[in-house]
């Protein structure tokens, strides 16, 4: 079994936060893809990259987020756009976890670089 078989078992959603999101250029990676809901995760911390944002693994007031039910090739177009590496997820552009949300736990891209305080996302809106 495949690393994305293995871990779409372990875990068939994702939630995004983005560029991904309704409305968002890079919500047509998730055709397909079933809408669950949405929620606000307090265990992550958005910060403004420019053209997009990236989360951190950081204790907030909560990173708004939609939950989607994907599939195995869902999950492997997702990994592709934001740049994870299974073989070597700390030096890809972004690592993924797994974190609880309202809709089951779920699938998270987590931003591999540093951040600067200035870039935070207070409100967690992006």
């Amino acid at each position: 079994m495949d690393h994305l078989q293995r871990d779409i078992q372990r875990c068939p959603r994702v939630a995004v936060y983005g560029t991904l999101k309704q409305g968002c250029h890079n919500h047509y990676w998730l055709d397909g893809a079933t809408l669950l809901g949405r929620d606000r995760l307090t265990a992550l911390t958005l910060y403004d990259l420019g053209p997009y944002p990236g989360a951190k693994a950081e204790v907030s007031t909560g990173a708004v987020v939609e939950v989607y039910a994907i599939n195995t090739e869902q999950l492997a177009l997702l990994d592709q756009l934001e740049g994870y590496f299974a073989h070597a997820p700390l030096q890809g552009l972004y690592n993924r976890a797994i974190f609880p949300t309202l809709h089951g736990e779920a699938w998270c891209y987590l931003y591999n670089a540093e951040t600067k305080n200035d870039t935070l996302i207070e409100d967690g809106e992006w």
